[in-house]
């Protein structure tokens, strides 16, 4: 979920024995905010077992009936913020995502069935993918009958429009994995494979992409790329119509493959989402689409949310959140209030929350050791929920996934989350840097406004002067993924998209990938790193790289620390009384909307 966003089961057909059957054990617990507030951890939370990908039989629809389920009735969600993009290929935040997974579809998707188990399987491919070639050639049939909204038939002319569309200097912040590949670089250059995309006839070679009748479509890479069916899992590679494709217009009104479209977006304030009468159950194995139509709302808080879907009156008891969790002043009651444990679904999300630093312009490591020291993760952790909304972190890798080490903590910071403005001060007057100025944007969401001041009041006491800016949530990362954006420190999540550090690291820190748009916010470049990054990409062994990618993670925090760790993200969903199928999806870090259905009173 990838920012920015993702990712558990076992299943029939395993294309390839590779990273995509990496098994997790239980993460450990590590505390989170004040001792005694009386939150619980989340039941069953931070365990994920292996992902399998699954062949056609696994993949064939329609998706399995949830327990207890009937078709019919609205839901309604509760969200802070709307989507800013609708084009898949810009998708890349966690709340557009959320929604966009009920509007597109891509040739692969993971699936939760009712046994808890996680594959990723064909979604408008006939399975998650043919492999040869040593993992550098993967080949995708189309499955029949499946369609746009506009009733056109989906070809293999859209699939190759899709991804050649990713190479267009407009696309600029969706996820990057399947064109670096293609290009066979680590950096922001892919573009050079095919400039400006397809718009004006180019297209890339059969070499690396072919066509070779309307249903066939294949890959071809320099290297091994095992991870591919789980990549092409992101909404960020859902299929795009070439006919219908209106540029950067299509960010405002797409066409949709998934069971919903959309009938009106306000946006900023609401979306109605409709069935799309194209949409085929016996196509997809995945999704149930049992709610007639969705009725979304944003700006709300979570302060708000949580108090509406507390009382559960009039349509709220047919309402969810996709991503606002309890917010933290209810927190304590809804944990411990057992009239709230049915309408509860927790779990742990893949996000790790840090504060970036522009390495541009904090270019001392001193300095930026003093922001690490100042920063106190207690108030910032309280301000989302304390134990509740997540637990403290050390370094940038998840304690979901492999290759973790639990208790690493090179500034102290786990052992002090209070902080340590005198160690900070001493660092700043060693660089003769007190009264250092500070530009820190953050967002005008209530959790980041409340933990803007824990951080500006430590940062000040520490011997900064800080500077404070807020945006709107809506255009935050937009805002921060500006290479010359004029800020020093910002506050950004990111989550890994499957289960390998190769999807958190090398878009965070690889020093080639800094362009606009992008997720390196701390514009950091290092060759050593970047030439690390290389070397463990080329790791066949998982439980090798993992461990590799462990031993980066250590390198980027105590020799370079172009951001600071601040906590491991839980999510705690509440929904209304008359919403069935509920559950949390590791592999989203959020509940299964695909699972959802209205309770017929």
């Amino acid at each position: 979920m990838g920012k920015r966003t993702l990712r558990g089961g076992r299943a029939a057909g395993v294309s390839l024995a590779l990273a995509g059957a990496l098994i997790l054990g239980a993460c450990s617990g590590g505390g989170g905010g004040d001792e005694g507030d009386g939150v619980n951890e989340p039941e069953g939370a931070g365990t994920l077992d292996s992902i399998a990908f699954g062949d056609a039989e696994a993949s064939a629809g329609p998706a399995e009936a949830v327990p207890g389920a009937e078709p019919g009735g609205t839901i309604h969600v509760l969200q802070e913020t709307g989507p800013n993009h609708l084009d898949p290929a810009q998708i890349y935040v966690s709340d557009e995502a959320t929604v966009a997974r009920l509007l597109h579809r891509g040739l692969t998707t993971v699936r939760l069935d009712n046994d808890g188990e996680y594959t990723v399987v064909g979604d408008l491919a006939t399975d998650s993918g043919q492999v040869s070639d040593g993992g550098r050639t993967w080949t995708y049939t189309l499955k029949d009958d499946i369609y746009f909204n506009d009733g056109s038939e989906v070809t293999s002319a859209d699939v190759r429009h899709t991804f050649e569309r990713q190479f267009a200097d407009f696309i600029t912040q969706g996820p990057t994995f399947v064109q670096q590949w293609l290009a066979n670089t680590g950096g922001a250059d892919y573009r050079e494979l095919l400039p400006g995309g397809p718009y004006e006839g180019d297209h890339l070679p059969d070499t690396v992409l072919e066509t070779p009748d309307e249903d066939t479509v294949v890959f071809h890479f320099e290297e091994p790329q095992t991870d591919l069916p789980y990549a092409l899992s992101m909404v960020g590679y859902a299929i795009v119509s070439e006919a219908g494709d209106t540029r950067e217009a299509y960010d405002e009104a797409p066409l949709t493959t998934g069971p919903y479209q959309i009938e009106e977006h306000r946006p900023g304030r609401s979306m109605t989402l409709t069935r799309n009468e194209y949409w085929e159950p016996e196509s997809d194995s995945a999704r149930n689409a049992y709610p007639d139509r969705y009725e979304l709302t944003f700006g709300h808080t979570t302060d708000d949310s949580t108090r509406r879907l507390m009382a559960d009156n009039g349509d709220d008891r047919y309402a969810i959140s996709f991503n606002n969790g309890v917010d933290p002043a209810n927190a304590p009651e809804v944990a411990s209030d057992p009239a709230y444990s049915d309408r509860l679904v927790q779990g742990y999300q893949p996000y790790v929350a840090t504060l970036a630093i522009n390495t541009e312009r904090v270019t001392d490591k001193r300095v930026r050791e003093a922001i690490a020291l100042a920063v106190p993760l207690n108030g910032v952790l309280n301000a989302y929920g304390g134990t509740f909304g997540g637990e403290y972190a050390g370094g940038f890798i998840s304690p979901l996934l492999p290759g973790y080490e639990a208790g690493y903590d090179p500034y102290g910071k786990l052992a002090a989350p209070q902080g340590d403005p005198e160690g900070a001060r001493a660092l700043l007057e060693e660089a003769d840097a007190v009264g250092y100025e500070l530009n820190y944007v953050h967002h005008t969401g209530t959790e980041d406004s409340r933990a803007a001041v824990a951080i500006t009041d430590a940062l000040e006491q520490a011997g900064f002067e800080v500077n404070e800016t807020e945006v709107p949530q809506e255009t935050y990362y937009d805002t921060i993924s500006v290479v010359d954006n004029g800020y020093d420190i910002y506050r950004s999540n990111w989550g890994h998209d499957w289960l390998s550090s190769s999807t958190v690291l090398p878009p965070l820190f690889d020093g080639r990938q800094i362009q606009d748009g992008a997720s390196n916010y701390s514009h950091f470049d290092s060759d050593e790193v970047n030439a690390e990054i290389d070397r463990i990409r080329g790791i066949v062994d998982p439980a090798e790289a993992a461990t590799a990618w462990f031993e980066l993670n250590k390198t980027i925090m105590e020799d370079h620390l172009p951001a600071v760790p601040l906590f491991y993200y839980k999510q705690n969903i509440l929904h209304g009384s008359l919403v069935g199928g509920a559950v949390f999806n590791d592999d989203l870090g959020t509940v299964d909307m695909n699972r959802l259905f209205v309770i017929q009173e």
